[in-house]
């Protein structure tokens, strides 16, 4: 709980004092699961990767059988998928379970002593591959932005070259790179204990480079409710999507210290509706709309004994926590979300948008095409779709 706490310690009793005390209802709480899906994790056989894949793909639909949030959609992962694990017969499965809206899938990169020009590369080519073989990731609703959206999540979390070794990634101007090459928005974090986590703590904000130097995602503008009648553009800064990070005072370590909960769901520290009470009461929201609570997750869902955790009784006890607590459709809706949904609803509040945060779930950045026909490009990074 003390490592590295100089840096995220700050954050985090910020964060304490900015936490609404009154908000209207019906609040809404909005969950999503970024979950770094590394089916070659520790170097498998491809047959092995590809066998666990399939268990996921067979087994999730029956882990969440009967579940549904308040718009009548069941629970959904992010499945970020690395850049450099590619294989198709693992995406061609994944595209196959998401249109059941179980999931979507988005990027996941690990690199080392990298360069801009490097990370562009391989950014763009994961990107294109995604959408153009698979019918995976969204496409940007706005005429002069009709290009193919991703989400992101880095591996090591080392985004901006943020390890004090410079070790898994080696760009500091990593924020740019992401903008440019048509991502929406980043799921790393939180990370503490590591050293990588920011000194921002349980927010939604936009960051920008610090050229020439690491860190570009320590601090950044907080992101607020425009005027509703004059919705304003998503401005500048990179947008980065923080889960919650919570000291967890009743599972201490030696009965004394509190123990630090980065929203990380684990075979070690399996979810429970005690967490989710902490998850939901760091008040994650857009400043200026405080009915809308984000609690983004993260896992690593290939490692066997997590997937256990995942797709069995554990999550299930957190679902029917989730839909006894939060879904009672009075003081508490409870909305299931995809990163892309999860950045729309974020971009609808910016814009002054209430109400439902379930309507915006395609606000500015549409769907997926369906798997089994992936779209064609229509130019580098171009996507076919109608916007």
């Amino acid at each position: 709980m003390l490592r590295g706490a100089d840096r995220w310690l700050p954050g985090y009793l910020a964060s304490l004092a900015r936490r609404p005390r009154e908000t209207r209802v019906p609040r809404h709480l909005i969950i999503g699961i970024a979950d770094h899906f590394e089916p070659f994790r520790g170097g498998p056989a491809r047959c092995d990767a590809r066998a666990t894949v399939r268990r996921w793909t067979e087994r999730y639909p029956a882990s969440v059988s009967g579940l549904a949030d308040a718009d009548g959609r069941p629970p959904r992962h992010t499945f970020f998928y690395p850049a450099e694990e590619y294989d198709p017969e693992c995406l061609a499965l994944l595209a196959g379970l998401c249109p059941g809206q179980y999931g979507e899938v988005e990027i996941h990169l690990h690199h080392d002593n990298d360069t801009a020009d490097g990370l562009r590369a391989a950014l763009t080519a994961c990107r294109d591959r995604l959408r153009r073989d698979h019918g995976l990731l969204g496409t940007w609703r706005r005429a002069a932005q009709n290009d193919v959206a991703f989400g992101f999540v880095h591996g090591n979390w080392a985004l901006c070259n943020s390890r004090p070794d410079g070790r898994w990634c080696g760009v500091n101007e990593e924020l740019g790179v992401l903008a440019g090459a048509g991502c929406y928005a980043d799921f790393t974090f939180p990370s503490a204990p590591s050293p990588t986590q920011p000194r921002t703590v349980n927010a939604l904000y936009r960051a920008t480079d610090r050229p020439g130097r690491p860190r570009g995602h320590d601090r950044g503008r907080p992101c607020r409710v425009a005027n509703a009648a004059a919705p304003q553009p998503a401005g500048r800064g990179f947008l980065l999507v923080q889960g919650p990070l919570a000291l967890n005072w009743s599972r201490r370590k030696w009965g004394v210290l509190p123990r630090l909960d980065n929203a990380g769901l684990d075979a070690a520290n399996p979810p429970s509706p005690r967490r989710a009470d902490l998850w939901a009461g760091r008040h994650i929201h857009v400043r200026g709309r405080p009915e809308w609570v984000f609690v983004k997750l993260h896992t690593h869902g290939c490692v066997p004994a997590n997937a256990g955790v995942l797709l069995g009784e554990p999550m299930r006890r957190l679902h029917a926590h989730l839909q006894t607590v939060y879904n009672d459709g009075r003081t508490w809706r409870l909305h299931y979300a995809t990163a892309r949904e999860i950045y729309n609803m974020i971009r609808a509040a910016e814009d002054g948008r209430s109400g439902n945060p379930g309507d915006y779930r395609d606000y500015e950045i549409s769907p997926p095409p369906a798997a089994g026909t992936p779209a064609t490009p229509s130019g580098p990074g171009r996507s076919s779709r109608t916007p």
